[in-house]
């Protein structure tokens, strides 16, 4: 049995009747109190009366802090989210879900986190969840049938590295825990396409965030994305850059007018200089010198990637390339990857990242040999992400490695 309404087992029906009875004291609270909406817990939770009744009453407790009954009438996104944040709700598929869309590409996460809290963008989702509830009970209304359920696309074309700053995947990851724990069984599928290369390192970054239910409903679709597409949408319904034949109404082929393509943040939205970070790791370049830290990549397409500040001045830094582990070579004698230059962390933490095409010691060099007064003290934090068939068991099920380099200094 699916667990919806008309369809329950024997055992299923009594899990909601004692679910009802339980949660007695909160219904007049509740969004809604029909059994199409209860049951959408007990599925999230397996039918386990208690473990269903501790999300909701949760949930309940979550739309109180966030003032999630009038959010779309009391508040609205600061304006830079409102225009540099990608997405919106256009069409609908052929069950009648309203489909959402987001175009990950353009979008720029630095130059938001930069202009707006980490809070805004939460709330920002939220406000979006609360949209697409609405316009589901619309539609239930208008089909005289529940529409419970949306269907969403990911247009990951030009996914990068910048989209894997640290700080802006952990506030992914905590919108969608949000969107787990308060929207359940609100997304019937979503497609991923135009997935480039860098994609599953991406993906092992968040899937971890997500319920075993919630990755079955994903799609990652090849280069026939377009007819797969039309298999659940109707032409009319779907815009033409992505294969149908809606248009905004003065012809535009991507509907803006519905979903937001964006662009890179002008720096006159930012209102700080940098986002602040926890780092795991810390060490001193002393006067004259360098320090080496070794990271062994075994695979080819995992992704090293690096966040630093200093505490009272500039400090050089590049990647380089060598043959064993724990040998030191001069900065000459190796490959370099990513060019050595000096860099304001003291003023401006740095962050980067990059792809390692093949398996070899990649070095991060600290360089200090400039500087003949002045010691430095780096804090720092180093990963290697790792491509989704890559799982290790280093990552329990996650989506990381975090690393302890092997370190070593030179005069």
């Amino acid at each position: 049995m699916s667990g919806r309404v008309g369809d329950l087992s024997p055992k299923q029906a009594e899990a909601l009747e004692q679910f009802r009875e339980r949660i007695q004291d909160i219904l007049p609270q509740l969004p809604a109190q029909h059994d199409h909406f209860l049951l959408r817990w007990l599925r999230a939770r397996n039918f386990n009366v208690q473990k269903s009744e501790a999300m909701l009453r949760k949930h309940l407790e979550f739309r109180k802090q966030m003032k999630v009954d009038t959010i779309l009438t009391d508040w609205r996104p600061p304006e830079v989210i409102e225009k540099y944040l990608s997405g919106g709700m256009c069409g609908y598929d052929r069950e009648g879900s309203p489909i959402w869309y987001d175009v990950i590409g353009p979008v720029d996460p630095k130059g938001l986190f930069l202009s707006a809290s980490k809070q805004d963008f939460i709330k920002s989702k939220i406000r979006d969840c609360e949209v697409l509830h609405k316009e589901c009970d619309l539609q239930s209304q208008r089909l005289g049938r529940r529409v419970e359920s949306i269907t969403m696309i990911y247009d990951v074309e030009g996914l990068g590295l910048r989209h894997l700053w640290k700080p802006a995947i952990e506030t992914y990851g905590e919108i969608l825990q949000m969107f787990e724990g308060n929207y359940p069984e609100g997304l019937k599928r979503l497609f991923v396409i135009k997935a480039p290369k860098l994609f599953p390192v991406a993906f092992n970054l968040v899937k971890h965030f997500l319920s075993e239910n919630t990755r079955q409903k994903i799609y990652i679709l090849g280069a026939n994305w377009q007819e797969v597409l039309l298999k659940y949408i109707d032409a009319e319904e779907l815009p033409v850059v992505y294969g149908g034949k809606l248009t905004d109404p003065d012809g535009d082929p991507r509907c803006r007018t519905r979903i937001n393509h964006v662009s890179a943040v002008p720096p006159s939205y930012y209102v700080r200089d940098h986002v602040k970070v926890d780092y795991e790791q810390c060490t001193t370049v002393n006067r004259g010198s360098s320090k080496q830290l070794d990271y062994e990549i075994l695979f080819p397409g995992c992704v090293l990637r690096w966040q630093f500040s200093t505490e009272s001045a500039d400090i050089g830094f590049g990647v380089f390339v060598k043959a064993k582990m724990g040998e030191w070579k001069k900065a000459g004698q190796m490959e370099e990857v990513v060019p050595s230059q000096r860099y304001n962390s003291h003023l401006v933490p740095e962050d980067g990242s990059l792809t390692c095409e093949r398996p070899g010691v990649y070095v991060l060099r600290f360089d200090n040999t400039y500087s003949i007064f002045q010691a430095k003290r780096i804090s720092f934090t180093v990963e290697v992400l790792l491509p989704d068939h890559l799982q290790s068991p280093q990552t329990n099920g996650g989506a990381k490695i975090p690393v302890q380099a092997e370190g070593n200094s030179q005069s």
